[in-house]
Formats: C-alpha cells, sequence, structure tokens
C-alpha cells in the first residue's frame, strides 16, 4: 500500500480523532518487526514491556524487563521505522521511585534509544511523574484500566472498571491524565461502554486492547496477532496468522534435509572457474605440497612438545610453614 513519506506529526493523532478515523498501533521489538508494520502504514509502534514475556522469555509478568533491556530493544525499532511514532514502554522501577527518575528514564528513551515519546502506567502517583516528563519536553501516553506492572495489586489479569464506581474511577483517571499532558491514553481490559464513555469524555484519542470499538483506536502486541506466541491468550486477541506453526514446520523441514542429505543441493553452492579448479587440484595433489604439510605439522608437533614439563624433572621446591 501507498503510505505517505515522513514521521507522523504528534498532533496528527488528534486531528485524526476529530476526523474519526481510526489510529493503529502494534507492538514491536526489532528492526524487522519495525519495518513490517512501517510497510503495512501502522500509524504507531510501541515498544512494549511485554518484550519481557514474548522475547525475553519470563512467565506471565512484564515486571522483570529492565531499562538497559527497554533502551536496546527500542533502539533497534526507531533505527527502523520512518513514518511512525515510536513509544518507548517505561518498565517498572524506571518512573515509580520519584519524579527527577522518572525524568532521567524517559530522556534516555529518546536520548539514547531514538524514541519520539514514552508510556506509563496508572494515574494517582503517576500524574506528577506525567507533568514532570512533558515538562521536560518529552510527550508521554497514559495507560489505564489493567496495567500489567500492578496485576498483583489489581488482583491479576482481569478486566477493570466493572462496576459503577470502579468505572468511574476510570473515567476520572484518564481525564486526570489528560490534564497532566498525555496526547493519548491506552485504555486496556475495559467494559466497552466506560470506554466510549471515556473516549468520548477526553479530548485526545484513546487507544483500546480489550476495550470494545468506541475508542479511537486499536493496539495488540505483535506476537499475539501473528501467532507466534502460544497457549492461553487474553480473550481480546484476534489472531491474524498462525507464524507459530509454520515456523516449526519449516525448521522441522530443514533438519530432516540435512539429516537426509537433501541439503544443500547444487544451486546452494559456489563454483570456481573450470582452470582454477583444475589447478588447485592439481597443486593439492603436489608432492612437494604434500611435503611442505608434512614438515608444517611435524614443526608444530616439536614446538608443542618443547613446551610440554620434562616428566623426569623433579618439581621444583616450595617453602612450607613451620609444623
Amino acid at each position: 500500500m501507498s503510505v505517505p513519506q515522513g514521521k507522523l506529526p504528534l498532533p496528527k493523532l488528534a486531528e485524526m480523532k476529530e476526523r474519526g478515523e481510526r489510529i493503529v498501533m502494534v507492538t514491536a521489538y526489532d528492526a524487522p518487526g519495525a519495518r513490517f508494520a512501517e510497510d503495512a502504514g501502522i500509524d504507531i509502534i510501541l515498544v512494549g514491556d511485554t518484550a519481557a514475556m514474548v522475547v525475553l522469555g519470563h512467565e506471565g509478568t512484564t515486571v522483570p524487563v529492565t531499562m538497559d533491556e527497554m533502551i536496546f530493544l527500542t533502539r533497534t525499532v526507531a533505527r527502523a521505522a520512518k513514518r511512525p511514532i515510536v513509544i518507548g514502554d517505561m518498565p517498572f522501577g524506571s518512573y515509580q521511585v520519584s519524579d527527577e527518575a522518572a525524568v532521567e528514564n524517559a530522556i534516555r528513551f529518546v536520548k539514547e534509544a531514538g524514541a519520539d515519546a514514552v508510556k506509563l502506567e496508572g494515574a494517582g502517583p503517576s500524574l506528577s511523574r506525567v507533568k514532570a516528563i512533558v515538562g521536560a519536553g518529552i510527550p508521554v501516553m497514559g495507560h489505564v484500566g489493567l496495567t500489567p506492572q500492578s496485576a498483583t495489586m489489581l488482583g491479576g489479569f482481569k478486566t477493570q472498571g466493572k462496576t459503577a464506581e470502579a468505572a468511574l474511577r476510570l473515567v476520572d483517571d484518564a481525564r486526570a491524565l489528560e490534564a497532566a499532558g498525555c496526547f493519548a491514553v491506552v485504555l486496556e481490559a475495559v467494559p466497552a461502554p466506560v470506554a466510549a464513555v471515556i473516549t468520548e469524555t477526553l479530548s485526545v484519542p484513546t487507544i483500546g486492547i480489550g476495550a470494545g470499538l468506541e475508542c479511537d483506536g486499536q493496539v495488540l502486541v505483535y506476537h499475539d496477532l501473528l501467532g507466534l506466541s502460544e497457549g492461553h491468550l487474553p480473550r481480546f486477541v484476534k489472531r491474524y496468522a498462525n507464524l507459530s506453526r509454520e515456523i516449526r514446520d519449516a525448521l522441522e523441514h530443514y533438519a530432516a534435509d540435512v539429516r537426509s542429505g537433501d541439503f544443500p543441493e547444487e544451486q546452494h553452492t559456489y563454483e570456481m572457474p573450470a582452470d582454477e579448479l583444475d589447478a588447485f587440484e592439481r597443486a593439492s595433489r603436489s608432492p612437494s605440497r604434500s611435503s611442505a604439510s608434512d614438515q608444517a605439522r611435524n614443526a608444530s608437533s616439536s614446538t608443542t612438545k618443547a613446551q610440554l614439563p620434562d616428566p623426569r624433572s623433579e618439581p621444583p621446591l616450595r617453602k612450607t610453614s613451620s609444623p
């Protein structure tokens, strides 16, 4: 498809909301994923802390991923993504301690990793972090509802805002994040009617993940939508491919070909000019070359033997402590 050239300006997202144009966001963690997203016309790439689970192999939690790991992953994505807005997901521990630490780590995402913006979870204590980071000139995306970094406190990976009181808190939290300076807010695992009210209330875009159709945009995890992840998946995931099966089949086929001798075939090998091959074969069979090779091997063997200790020599005397 034809994609406009140049980086998508951040204010365009608000204009898209005004026009009713859906915003498309996806996670990515490496250069190939970023290039695929670019080619598909994706608007926003989130280098998510979900990397902890889908890339780094941690079971059921995003908490272990570090700032250095997130900087590395974000840098690879930013290097490859030209048009999409690249957002670095601030990992657990990178902004909870203080406003100053939050700003320092957000600056790292921009200076070291080349991110266009950062995302952090929650409202409450996070509001001052948002204000501080935005005050430093770095755009911030908010995130309410199911916030995986605090899933334990929320009682696990569960839908949020299912009671009227809890739903009203989500509306208030989203409004507070907008007031603090967020340019967009992710709504995760929120009942669709609640997400619709939040979307109507805010002037900034909402990005839904398990929050219904009325959000201004949607986001899914790269590995989930492509069928690269296996096992239990959240209700909100839609698979658009089953690449895990295709990859496994390809690897099994490769292994079988290697073991049977069916790979490599002639078209997978390199040739040399016939006259050079003839010269090479004659030279490799010449007696003088064989003699030279033997001399080289003998010299190497003699050197090795010379370095070995004489088995007949006495061990050196060592000073011992008094009994």
